[in-house]
């Protein structure tokens, strides 16, 4: 059996959707009744629950469980801080799973998570890694880069941009690199690791063919959007004024921790995929002709 933690969030979503059509029988974590009825229509067994909240977990694993860990948060809202969403959800979902003494754990942390990280979310990331290390649990973690897909929040937040303005504003200079990695490869990875745990064991950094400019991600955006759009460089140190005014809003389009993210190179070995899991995962301009519709 598959427990899924995350599995209303972008890449859960893909995994439940592709896990239920190859068959799996999948255990889905939901913190609301709205998310337990949309987990149960996509054909999940729903389990109220919240890694947050200790209590809410107790007895839902079983020694046959695979647990796969999604739950990941880029900003700070009310209590949902990094701390408690990255470290202590973390420590409470391995307690359980050591309890159950399940199969495997999987979790999905980040490129560049660091216990000197420059960022408490890259922090915390590597603090939950670390949890699972000493659990003394068979484990994989994941470190990906940036994740693109369908509905997935950067290229969604980017499309709406280039559709309503002329102008396309790029933070910086926009020279940090990434490397793009498309959600189909992304779960042909994942799969691997559900079908044979055993054979990957530790920390892989996940990364697409590409090693891109967040400058050349963005006209590639725009490019297979049809659109023809206006590249336009604000200075970073007006960027982060403008994050720390817009820090008091329910939801600020961007945050200085994130500001301070696209001004570090986010990439890995170009090969890692191919020489760790066997295959040459899609270039990115092919992977957005996949689901961007012009």
């Amino acid at each position: 059996m598959i427990f899924i933690a995350g599995a209303s969030g972008f890449v859960g979503g893909h995994l439940v959707a592709h896990l239920r059509e190859k068959g799996f029988a999948v255990k889905a974590l939901a913190r609301s009744a709205a998310a337990a009825q949309r987990l149960t229509a996509a054909g999940c067994t729903a389990i109220t629950g919240d890694i947050t909240e200790p209590e809410t977990l107790r007895g839902i694993l079983n020694p046959e469980d695979m647990v796969i860990h999604l739950v990941g948060i880029i900003l700070e809202q009310g209590g949902s801080t990094f701390q408690r969403v990255h470290v202590e959800g973390t420590r409470n979902l391995v307690s359980e799973a050591k309890r159950a003494g399940v199969s495997h754990f999987f979790y999905q942390s980040a490129l560049g998570a660091d216990l000197k990280g420059i960022t408490p979310y890259l922090r915390t990331k590597a603090e939950a890694e670390e949890i699972l290390k000493a659990s003394g649990l068979s484990y994989t973690i994941f470190r990906p880069s940036l994740i693109i897909g369908p509905w997935d929040g950067f290229t969604k937040k980017m499309l709406e941009m280039i559709k309503i303005s002329p102008l396309t504003p790029i933070p910086g200079d926009g020279t940090s690199r990434f490397q793009p990695l498309y959600i189909k490869d992304w779960l042909k990875c994942i799969m691997r690791v559900i079908e044979t745990p055993d054979a990957y064991p530790g920390v892989y950094e996940l990364g697409g063919p590409q090693q891109l400019s967040y400058s050349e991600i963005v006209q590639l955006m725009t490019e297979s959007s049809g659109r023809a759009r206006i590249k336009v460089n604000i200075p970073m140190g007006l960027m982060k004024i403008a994050a720390s005014l817009a820090s008091i809003l329910p939801s600020p389009p961007v945050t200085l921790d994130q500001l301070l993210m696209l001004e570090q190179d986010n990439i890995t070995g170009i090969d890692t995929i191919e020489k760790k899991f066997g295959f040459t995962p899609m270039a990115l301009k092919q992977a957005l002709s996949e689901f961007i519709k012009k």
